[in-house]
């Protein structure tokens, strides 16, 4: 597997085979594009989509990208959060965006730091890191699972959503850090 370079993303994105909207080509990298956050959702609140919102330590998170991707059957991506984040204390885990994926990007996190660290929407969050796989997927993510396929914000699943409430029943009590 091969990772994309700055040139061969505006190639794919020109020819159409890959799709990226909205595209900014600042936000582009050597070998990768950054995503910008949509929505933040933490544990148990309101989803927010303008302004910032604070993040305590200890608290979980959902957020969406504003960017819908749509990748062919030959191309899969892979996200990785920017330094800046991990540098305040978060920690997320990411997977592989599949080859024929389409929709917007939900990711969680957690803030392992020992300080507030604020989101705001519009922020670079993650990068997504484009990679050409040996051949084309014979059955793309539509074709297999298709769970997610065509997803507008901040989806998550049952199990998920358990762990977002009981977020919301661990906030400390009035007076208490």
């Amino acid at each position: 597997m091969a990772v994309l370079c700055d040139a061969d993303i505006l190639k794919r994105l020109r020819s159409g085979s890959l799709t990226i909207h909205p595209f900014d080509e600042a936000q582009l990298t050597p070998n990768g594009y950054d995503l910008t956050l949509a929505q933040v959702q933490p544990g148990g609140s309101p989803v927010v989509t303008a302004g910032s919102v604070d993040i305590a330590p200890g608290g979980w998170f959902a957020v969406s990208t504003r960017e819908r991707v749509r990748f062919p059957a030959d191309l899969c991506g892979e996200l990785w959060l920017r330094s800046s984040h991990i540098r305040k204390g978060i920690i997320t885990s990411f997977g592989r965006v599949d080859a024929g994926f389409e929709g917007s990007l939900t990711m969680t996190g957690f803030n392992a730091g020992g300080a507030q660290v604020t989101l705001r929407i519009g922020d670079r969050y993650c990068q997504l890191v484009v990679a050409e796989l040996t051949a084309k997927a014979a059955k793309p993510y539509a074709q297999r699972s298709g769970n997610y396929q065509g997803q507008s914000g901040i989806t998550l699943d049952a199990f998920a959503q358990k762990l977002q409430g009981a977020g919301a029943a661990r906030k400390p009590k009035k007076g208490r850090p």
